[in-house]
Parts: structure tokens; C-alpha cells; sequence
């Protein structure tokens, strides 16, 4: 369940920096995938992480 939401996060988050940078529709949806996935990366690695140290 977090993993979606990560990608929602990166993915919106990527939106707004394609469209700070002047970027038209097609370079919004770049952003957010590349963030979006990104982000999906590095809360999967967390995530694995903290199952094998025991804290979650």
C-alpha cells in the first residue's frame, strides 16, 4: 500500500517541477514518471531495509 502512494508523491512532485521549469504536458508526464518511479525505488529499498534490521 505505501508503494503506490510513494509513486503518487513522486509523481506530483515531478509535475510541479516540469511546470516551474516551463515545461509543456508531455515534459509534466515525463517528470512525474521519472520521479514517481524514483521514488518508488527508494521507499522499496527502505522498506526492505527496515524488514531485514527487524523494525518493522
Amino acid at each position: 500500500m505505501i508503494l503506490p502512494i510513494a509513486f503518487a508523491l513522486g509523481f506530483a512532485f515531478g509535475w510541479m517541477r516540469a511546470g516551474k521549469r516551463g515545461g509543456n504536458r508531455l515534459d509534466k508526464l515525463q517528470y512525474g514518471a521519472g520521479h514517481g518511479i524514483a521514488f518508488v525505488i527508494v521507499v522499496l529499498a527502505l522498506t526492505v531495509l527496515l524488514d531485514r534490521l527487524d523494525v518493522v
